[in-house]
């Protein structure tokens, strides 16, 4: 088993707890006080690429991965010359900051964003609530897609049914409306939809009242796990409440020896899960016609943008989802490894289900490319799945090519969010219960930066600048953080795109990735890092 370092010296970057490949702890709290390397760049930004201590340093990387198929062990090939995607190359434009990271899906709408990335799936979770004015108008400010993830209607105690359906979701339209207010024109707002949520008119309800301002999304699972959604509760009125909505609750709380064991304080929390779906279904022909059906009665409904996420099921379900999004033709495909979760999924079940992403990804980009080389359309692909630097959305454009427009982070975006409402309900206490602050006093890792905001935060002054002073009161901190982590992960980009001589996402290939190891190559179909480009070496050393 791979051990990942806790502590990266040269960035000045510790884990509190175990990392994972992603380089996030494998427990990340919203109180944690730091500092790995997503939590630091949410205040120093783009710095953070650099070594610390300029000028009284040198620095030298370990730079080895020679054991185990994943991401870590995937190479980025550079080149000492060229310049794809560039118009008229020079010497002057040649630069990193000239790569444009702007991309885009869709069919009969287009979908623009700036950056090549876009947010998991953020639902009923009471994190994602908690937290979301700065999820939302972190995303919106950055240009980037953010999704409503499953059963946001059915958990909230103020939404109201009519015949079984939907006709007030106060939670839903609190999410939808923060995003909107700072949306101009990249990224999209993502509505996902699951066996529940289709049963109590979820889709009917957003398009009703927000047309096609919406991409609505159908769920196939995800990597955390092959069983529905969860959340957890300790009251048990709630829990009530939530299995007279429909979903299963366990412990039965309508069980009256469970009830006694709630009364005696042995019974502390029950468990909501979504239903798995598709119970009968005993083809995958018979599955294909059920997911067309679905399709077309959204499409019906005035939907013109649908996307399909699903998780790290084994090849049919990969090959049935390729191929259902392209008889469908989807604007978007999320496709989510194995490994990632947020907060509420079976401990051991992400530890040994599922197809890890780097296996999982190779894979589609082969099924893609079949289907693609038969003339087939194939939609946007974003891969997901213990992905949280600059490296790994690289790696993943790169590994999906031509076929990958975004990668899907779900747990890196979050944390940025959870420090900046520590550090405001820390600076402005009358905000604390607001922003879900967790701090009662700023810890040296966030005060080594300073003790105001504008100092704290490298991206305040972008932030200001783009909504101007007046509006800046009205921004979540978080928001802020998310906006410098962005910005981190933009650079970082752009300077492995301008290395790789890649001046546009559309310009990214396959061609720049190699293996570091024979497993690797053999998993990715990657050539192992001395043989990339062995040809053309041979042609140069003999011409």
């Amino acid at each position: 088993m791979i051990e990942w370092p806790k502590q990266n010296d040269v960035l000045g970057t510790v884990n509190r707890g175990n990392p994972c490949e992603s380089g996030l702890c494998t427990l990340c709290r919203a109180d944690c006080k730091g500092k790995c390397e997503t939590w630091t760049s949410t205040l120093a930004g783009r710095k953070l690429l650099y070594p610390r201590d300029f000028g009284t340093v040198t620095s030298g990387s370990s730079n080895t991965c020679s054991v185990g198929a994943g991401y870590h062990s995937v190479r980025i090939q550079g080149y000492a010359f060229g310049a794809h995607g560039m118009v008229n190359p020079t010497e002057d434009n040649c630069i990193f900051p000239n790569v444009e990271l702007e991309t885009s899906f869709g069919n009969e709408i287009v979908t623009k964003c700036r950056v090549p990335m876009m947010t998991g799936a953020l639902g009923s979770t009471f994190i994602a609530a908690k937290y979301w004015n700065s999820f939302a108008a972190g995303a919106a400010l950055c240009g980037f897609p953010i999704v409503v993830g499953e059963n946001v209607v059915g958990v909230d105690k103020k939404s109201t049914f009519k015949d079984g359906r939907i006709v007030s979701a106060p939670e839903l339209e609190r999410r939808i409306e923060i995003y909107k207010r700072y949306f101009d024109g990249y990224g999209a707002m993502i509505v996902q939809m699951n066996v529940e949520d289709a049963r109590n008119g979820v889709a009917e309800y957003v398009v009703g009242k927000y047309g096609n301002d919406m991409i609505i999304e159908l769920k196939w699972g995800q990597g955390a796990k092959d069983i529905g959604g969860e959340i957890q509760v300790s009251d048990i009125e709630y829990a009530k409440f939530l299995k007279d909505r429909g979903y299963v609750v366990d412990p039965d709380p309508a069980d009256p020896v469970v009830q006694a064991g709630y009364k005696d304080g042995a019974i502390r929390a029950f468990a909501r899960h979504s239903r798995l779906g598709a119970p009968n279904l005993q083809s995958a022909e018979y599955v294909r016609e059920q997911f067309m059906m679905s399709v077309a009665h959204l499409r019906k409904l005035g939907f013109k943008r649908i996307s399909l996420k699903t998780g790290a099921y084994g090849m049919e379900a990969l090959a049935l989802a390729i191929r259902v999004a392209v008889d469908a033709q989807l604007d978007l495909l999320t496709i989510d490894g194995a490994g990632g979760g947020t907060g509420m999924s079976p401990w051991n079940m992400m530890e040994h289900w599922g197809v890890p992403s780097l296996q999982l990804h190779a894979k589609a980009y082969e099924y893609c490319k079949l289907l693609a080389d038969k003339g087939k359309k194939i939609p946007a692909i974003s891969f997901g799945g213990g992905l949280a630097r600059e490296d790994h959305v690289f790696k993943a454009l790169s590994l999906g090519a031509p076929f990958t427009k975004l990668v899907c982070m779900g747990r890196a975006p979050m944390i940025p969010a959870f420090l900046g409402s520590n550090i405001q309900g820390v600076l402005q206490p009358e905000k604390r219960a607001d922003v879900n602050g967790n701090w009662d006093t700023l810890p040296s890792s966030v005060t080594a930066y300073g003790e105001k905001p504008e100092e704290i935060f490298a991206a305040w002054e972008s932030v200001k600048a783009k909504v101007g002073a007046d509006e800046m009161k009205n921004i979540p901190w978080g928001a802020i953080g998310v906006y410098a982590w962005a910005d981190k992960i933009a650079c970082g980009l752009q300077q492995f795109m301008a290395g790789s001589r890649r001046f546009t996402i559309n310009h990214m290939t396959r061609d720049d990735l190699m293996a570091a190891n024979e497993e690797t190559a053999r998993v990715a179909n990657l050539p192992l890092m001395t043989e990339a480009l062995a040809d053309k070496a041979k042609a140069i050393l003999l011409g």
